[in-house]
């Protein structure tokens, strides 16, 4: 791994040592920090394989937003997908680690965390337009905070793309079909010590990505889906290893919920609302 410093995901942030998860394969992968935030960049996927994102929602801004997108300096403009991959399209810069997440504490911080978030690195294609489901997906750290209250409102937060190896070319990259989100957080129950609880997530957007003739197309009618998964299956799925967030998962066994057996992506739980997360 090419490492660089300053800043950075804190393993301790939640109260309970929680590493930031590692890719499983030995690509070249760049360790880029930021104000409460990490990504590690797949070098030649030219997209990041996992972000790392403190969260204290107890003192949280609501700032303004200001900050322009760029490429990273300290990684080669070759490894980064930058402005070429979303001109002229129907595709967003979809912010992995979102611009309010690290925004908290003092207004200058707030602010610098803020304006990290608009860099390349941080950034993965999403299909454009709005629906439901990716409202859902959107706001899923706050729900998430609302109901870790308890513990001061601090979460570590892990997104990125699902790196695929049949994911559809398009401009020199090739665009995930799905994204991952894991959030934890420390949990008293019964006065006993904190734990660690943590929920996975997945969104899906294979109905909106078409590269068949050659360009991209995104389907007028088409939509995106949001599961909350087993975080083993995401595991599984991402090639990433998420360590003790495994063990932490707050969603019951399908056999606990159904009566039988799991069926991979056929028993994932979909979310149409909120009140169909499932956090303990």
């Amino acid at each position: 791994m090419t490492e660089t410093t300053p800043d950075g995901y804190d393993d301790r942030f939640v109260g309970i040592p929680l590493p930031l998860p590692q890719p499983l394969g030995d690509g070249e992968v760049h360790v880029l920090t930021y104000p409460r935030f990490t990504v590690l960049l797949d070098a030649a996927r030219r997209l990041a394989v996992v972000t790392g994102v403190n969260i204290d929602g107890s003192s949280l801004r609501d700032l303004p937003r200001t900050g322009q997108w760029r490429l990273d300096p300290r990684v080669p403009e070759t490894e980064q997908a930058g402005p070429e991959l979303y001109a002229a399209n129907d595709l967003d810069r979809g912010h992995l680690v979102r611009r309010r997440d690290p925004g908290w504490g003092t207004p200058p911080d707030a602010r610098r965390a803020t304006e990290a978030t608009f860099v390349y690195p941080n950034a993965a294609p999403q299909a454009g337009g709005f629906n439901q489901s990716k409202e859902l997906w959107l706001g899923l750290e706050d729900h998430v905070l609302a109901y870790a209250d308890a513990t001061d409102q601090r979460l570590s937060v892990f997104t990125a793309p699902v790196l695929a190896p049949d994911d559809p070319p398009y401009r020199g990259i090739r665009i995930p079909r799905r994204f991952f989100k894991v959030a934890a957080w420390a949990t008293d129950r019964d006065g006993r010590m904190p734990e660690l609880a943590a929920a996975g997530f997945v969104l899906d957007q294979s109905a909106l990505i078409d590269v068949r003739q050659g360009a991209l197309s995104v389907p007028p009618l088409g939509a995106f889906r949001t599961f909350q998964v087993p975080i083993a299956d995401i595991e599984e799925l991402a090639g990433v290893d998420l360590g003790p967030l495994v063990e932490a998962d707050v969603l019951p066994p399908v056999d606990e919920l159904r009566g039988r057996e799991a069926r991979g992506e056929d028993e994932w739980r979909p979310l149409r609302a909120r009140e169909d997360i499932c956090l303990g």
